[in-house]
């Protein structure tokens, strides 16, 4: 029995532990690559499992009744129960371990196409992927797509492990010519290393030392290449960032600010910057759980303690006050997409950058990228998985830097506004204008004078119902009430604007949310000039309807359902439209080939067919002397 170690040879195994750097690698590729077996098969060969883990594999062969069945390696890092059974990765799984070169984290990221998002995700944090290749397959679309989607968040070190390289009787012109292929393919993805290395994940060949089989291959095993390669952390050198996640006040005599130091380092006494306030001050403590430090740096989650009572809040950014990040609302910025509904440009989501929650859209796509030849190309929207470069617009000023200078900065996800889904992520390249150099011009009559001046409240009615509805109809009458009632208002009607204002729109999903975009910002300024606007359109989608109302102020947007059941609407048919669709003559057609998203909760809802239209329109008018809209 060894002796048990001293509080000295203790202390310098844990300083030695400390001591070492770490690489963060992700395996990525094809589905059936072999990733999950790499993994297994490294930690295995190196002697770097517990007994219960080994206990674990053999209990599995056991079960399985085959004396002679091999060790399943991919079960030390397949944990999800489907994953067990499908034999396939579905989430990202984490595995540390440590040699005594370096420490290392291992995400093993799924090759299935529907989770490249996890993929992106354990990309994210990498220095270096593992990208494998099946020796039998070759370079496939998702090889291509991850090795992309790495280049993207700012991998720049490849090994390229050609697994299987067993079922091709180990032949070196295979492997070469893979190789070959990679490195032209890669050539225009700015990495800094790329190396190929051949091995058979499932017999252990060339995973943690040479292998006779491969005598043609000179170069290290995969363990050596992961201890040995250099990775530049530049972290610590670049300007001091620290996102605000958590303002710390346990009460009245503390107040701090935590959140984890992006990039930089800093000690008290240090002069910060408050973005996007750009409030100066210093630092006087530097908080942990474990007590006050002389200094912190990337990496470091802290509590920083100011010298001034500055405002900052959850989102704002600690900053070096002499190299600032950039601060504006419009970004140029790869994007990748990763949802089954497809990105619409001109749709409103939320962006979060770090912990900054924001409203936006994406207002231009620049390109989309094939992944198979690197070919920028024209595209309308984005589908799952696609990658390309885009513009971006946020509703307020946000301090980022270019991805390429601070991941933790540079970076931001897409969420769907109603789901709450994240459906994308990307990367800031630069920003587009500079909110310093554009400003408000100050306008000495704003809404309330001009409303005051007309005598009325001003605010928007949305009508909102299938073709045929009779949205128009009923709107037309509202608008005549209102000017009986010496009220001044303005229609814009659906049909009326595409002569003009969105003449160059069509009818697909993309076309229909610019369409609204446009007409909401156009209702806007008519109620800033202090008019009832009344907007008759269909607006198919509640997410283009909500981005309409967070336009306007609260109580300015008064959503009018007129609730015509398809059969009624298609009996109808004033225009003919639906017996075109019927017949395949019209494309895109609201509750025929294209969807119609009622209101949940419409502020008045009329049900057409039960009542005339006059009798519908003097409902709206009640409704609007009942909630004082008019008088």
């Amino acid at each position: 029995m060894k002796p048990a170690p001293d509080a000295q040879s203790f202390a310098e195994y844990i300083f030695r532990q400390e001591s070492k750097d770490q690489l963060r690698f992700i395996t990525c590729g094809s589905v059936d690559d072999g990733k999950s077996t790499l993994i297994g098969r490294l930690l295995y060969d190196a002697a770097l499992l517990y007994e219960d883990q080994l206990a674990a594999l053999r209990q599995e062969v056991a079960r399985q009744g085959h004396p002679s069945m091999e060790i399943d390696f991919a079960n030390l890092v397949d944990g999800l129960e489907a994953e067990l059974e499908q034999k396939i990765t579905i989430d990202v799984a984490y595995r540390y371990f440590s040699t005594a070169k370096r420490k290392f984290i291992v995400a093993d990221t799924p090759g299935h196409e529907q989770y490249t998002r996890n993929m992106a995700t354990g990309a994210s944090t990498a220095d270096l992927a593992v990208i494998l290749v099946d020796a039998r397959k070759g370079l496939l679309t998702q090889t291509r797509r991850h090795s992309f989607i790495a280049s993207l968040l700012g991998i720049r070190h490849v090994i390229l492990a050609v697994n299987k390289i067993d079922l091709t009787d180990y032949s070196q012109e295979v492997f070469e010519a893979i190789a070959s292929e990679y490195r032209i393919f890669a050539a225009a993805l700015n990495f800094a290393t790329v190396t190929p290395i051949p091995v058979s994940a499932r017999f252990g060949d060339n995973i943690t030392r040479r292998s006779d089989k491969l005598a043609w291959y000179d170069g290290p095993p995969l363990l050596d290449l992961l201890q040995s390669i250099e990775i530049a952390s530049s972290k610590r050198d670049r300007p001091f960032r620290m996102p605000v996640q958590w303002v710390n006040r346990p009460h009245q005599d503390f107040r701090g600010f935590s959140g984890t130091i992006a990039s930089g380092s800093v000690r008290p006494g240090d002069a910060v910057t408050v973005v996007p306030s750009g409030r100066t001050t210093t630092v006087s403590r530097i908080v942990t759980h474990d007590g006050d430090l002389p200094a912190a740096a990337a990496g470091q989650a802290v509590t920083l303690v100011l010298a001034d009572e500055v405002d900052v809040s959850r989102g704002d950014l600690l900053s070096s006050p002499t190299e600032r990040p950039a601060l504006s609302d419009q970004f140029s910025a790869n994007l990748i997409w990763m949802h089954e509904a497809p990105m619409i440009p001109g749709r409103s989501y939320l962006f979060k950058f770090g912990s900054k929650l924001v409203t936006g859209s994406i207002t231009a796509i620049k390109h989309r990228v094939n992944v198979d030849t690197m070919e920028p190309g024209a595209a309308r929207q984005f589908e799952l998985n696609e990658i390309g470069l885009v513009n971006l617009a946020v509703g307020e000023q946000i301090a980022v830097d270019a991805y390429k200078d601070s991941r933790a900065t540079g970076g931001f996800i897409v969420i769907d506004r109603l789901s709450n889904q994240t459906v994308g992520a990307g990367t800031i390249n630069f920003p587009l204008r500079r909110s310093e150099n554009i400003h408000w011009q100050a306008i000495d009559l704003d809404k309330k004078t001009r409303s005051q001046a007309l005598g009325q409240r001003p605010f928007v009615l949305w009508f909102t119902g299938l073709s045929g509805a009779g949205k128009s109809t009923i709107a037309n009458l509202v608008e005549k009430r209102l000017f009986s009632m010496n009220r001044h208002t303005y229609l814009l009607d659906g049909d009326n604007v595409r002569h003009g204002l969105n003449h160059d729109l069509g009818f697909t999903e993309a076309d229909r949310v610019e369409n609204i975009r446009r007409i909401g910002e156009t209702a806007k300024l008519f109620v800033d000039a202090g008019l009832i606007v009344l907007c008759s359109f269909i607006s198919p989608y509640r997410s283009e309807r909500r981005m309409v109302r967070e336009l306007l102020e609260p109580g300015e947007f008064v959503e009018v359902f007129v609730d015509a059941p398809l059969e009624i609407a298609e009996r109808r048919d004033p225009k003919g439209l639906y017996r075109k669709a019927r017949a395949g003559e019209l494309q895109n057609f609201t509750g025929i080939d294209s969807p119609y998203e009622a209101p949940q909760a419409p502020e008045i809802h009329l049900a057409a067919g039960s009542r005339t239209p006059d009798e519908l329109a003097q409902a709206v008018i009640d409704y609007l002397r009942e909630h004082r809209h008019v008088s």
